[in-house]
């Protein structure tokens, strides 16, 4: 049965923004299966992750201390319709980024990680999935703020969409 999936990171709420976008969170509450890739910064953002998302497969970053050190991994795997999923919040630089990931995280199919805020979608030579789905709330040097959706389906991960966020007014 195909399981959508949500991607997104680096939150940063409420130091970014107030609130995530309103079209991040229809997509969470339609998701099947939220994954966020840590930097939340406030734990009543995970609160309500937490009470809108079917399933959540999440992890701290480096902003996110106290309770979310309790609550949260540094790395988190879950199976999901037949792939294997890694979700951690910093890879390091993204030169030779592929083939240390590969080499870390040898068991998973895609990898999803955050922190540059920089949206990223290669493949390594292993065949390892690197996503990075880029922030909806602080664009950095991007055109626009980022999340990603996708189907997971029969062990294989499809229609992944990188959906650009508007900027608030």
């Amino acid at each position: 049965m195909p399981v959508s999936l949500v991607f997104t990171a680096d939150t940063h709420v409420p130091r970014r923004a107030r609130d995530l976008p309103h079209v991040l969170w229809g997509a969470i509450d339609a998701a099947d299966v939220v994954v966020h890739a840590g930097d939340w910064v406030h734990i009543a953002l995970l609160d309500q992750f937490e009470a809108r998302s079917r399933r959540l497969l999440a992890v701290r970053g480096n902003n996110d201390h106290g309770p979310f050190r309790e609550r949260l991994p540094e790395v988190a795997t879950a199976e999901i319709e037949g792939l294997r999923f890694a979700v951690v919040h910093e890879t390091g630089d993204a030169k030779g980024r592929e083939l240390r990931c590969a080499a870390r995280f040898p068991d998973a199919d895609v990898l999803v990680f955050g922190h540059s805020h920089i949206p990223w979608d290669t493949t390594a030579s292993t065949g390892l999935r690197l996503l990075n789905p880029g922030s909806p709330t602080d664009r950095r040097r991007q055109p626009h703020g980022t999340f990603v959706t996708a189907v997971a389906s029969d062990g294989e991960l499809r229609d992944v969409v990188f959906h650009a966020v508007p900027p608030r007014a």
